[in-house]
């Protein structure tokens, strides 16, 4: 009996429209329960039932490494804060249609929600106590509006 490659994985397996999730991404969606949320379903997963919710933005892994250790941090985190929190994993060839309804500028960045409002971000992977601190002020919030979508501006060439 042969043993199956990671490729054999459905989770894994690449699709032609579709990059293959890294095996820590799949963890992240085992140990939480979490999902997929793309730009046609994102809000299903903000209406649903069940008060506060994240979003994970990774990026490519291999741009952005620091990613993999935010997908392996979040579950402690939300546990150390007592949140119980639905989880979403917003794909890489669907990040950026994602990232603008939040203002979402920085990979990784955590996204909260709570009751279908917003409630902020954190970006980036931070030393355990930054993380927890600034993750508790986020979830302390009221939920309000998104953020206004970032706007890319380019400067006008020089007439001179």
């Amino acid at each position: 009996m042969t043993e199956p490659s990671p490729s054999d994985h459905p989770a894994r397996a690449a699709r032609p429209d579709r990059p293959a999730r890294h095996p820590l991404i799949d963890r992240l969606l085992a140990v939480t329960g979490g999902r997929e949320v793309r730009a046609d379903d994102v809000d299903a997963f903000e209406q649903e039932e069940g008060g506060d919710a994240v979003l994970f933005f990774g990026g490519d892994p291999v741009r952005f490494p620091e990613a993999l250790d935010v997908a392996v941090v979040l579950p402690e985190l939300l546990a150390a804060l007592g949140a119980r929190a639905r989880v979403g994993v917003v794909p890489r060839d669907a990040e950026d249609a994602v990232a603008r309804r939040y203002a979402v500028q920085r990979w990784p960045s955590i996204v909260f929600l709570r009751d279908s409002g917003y409630l902020g971000s954190v970006s980036g992977m931070q030393d355990w106590d930054v993380y927890l601190r600034e993750a508790a002020d986020v979830l302390a919030r009221a939920p309000g509006r998104r953020p206004a979508p970032a706007i890319a501006i380019q400067a006008a060439p020089a007439c001179h």
